[in-house]
């Protein structure tokens, strides 16, 4: 399948978005990572693959995320750290995957890492699992319709006062800085629909607790 016109445009318009002042990365230090933000065609139209982060974990412990993780030195830059930790993370064939572009670099403070979001569209799905159990719980396709239903949208906030983006999809509450992401590129891509941003609940002290490692 071609990359869909939606897609090209809104990898043209994220490309060109200035990066928000809590997200800009620092003049120095900062690990370098990139994330894949994977886009396909499902039964319910275009979706995006996330996976549940592990419990277990030392870093964003239970929390929905993009597949990635740290950029290495044999990767060569962002794209090929994304596809390699995509693969590593959910089983997905790279092959199968198109890149489309690249978001600006973002600073996560929590983890001190300057992430790269890479686009790519899924021309040749193939099967998804959690790949590595130590690090993935599970992965999802989760459709794009769902995420930009106002049903299921709110904002959550944090103990700090500090409230942001916040999904409630196929059993997994997406918050943080994957929200955050999938906030600003469903208002690009021209699918956002009209939601209740008065719709403020606190975040969940499980969901806290995991995050406070």
């Amino acid at each position: 399948m071609e990359v869909p016109g939606w897609l090209e445009t809104l990898a043209e318009r994220v490309a060109r978005t200035p990066v928000p002042p809590p997200l800009r990365p620092p003049n120095s230090g900062g690990r370098p990572a990139a994330v894949l933000m994977l886009f396909g065609e499902g039964p319910l139209g275009p979706d995006v693959l996330l996976i549940q982060r592990s419990s277990r974990g030392r870093r964003h412990a239970g929390q929905p995320a993009f597949p990635g993780g740290g950029v290495d030195p044999e990767d060569g830059g962002p794209i090929a750290a994304a596809l390699r930790e995509a693969q590593e993370e959910t089983g997905l064939d790279p092959a199968g995957v198109q890149v489309v572009g690249t978001m600006p670099e973002l600073y996560v403070w929590h983890s001190d890492n300057r992430v790269t979001p890479v686009l790519g569209w899924w021309h040749t799905p193939s099967v998804v699992h959690a790949a590595s159990p130590d690090e993935v719980e599970a992965v999802e396709r989760v459709p794009v319709s769902e995420l930009v239903d106002p049903a299921n949208r709110l904002k959550l906030r944090h103990p700090s006062g500090l409230s942001g983006p916040a999904f409630r999809v196929r059993g997994l509450l997406v918050w943080g800085f994957t929200a955050g992401v999938l906030d600003g590129v469903l208002a690009a891509s021209g699918f956002e629909l009209p939601w209740d941003r008065s719709r403020i609940e606190d975040l969940p002290p499980d969901v806290l607790n995991l995050a406070a490692r």
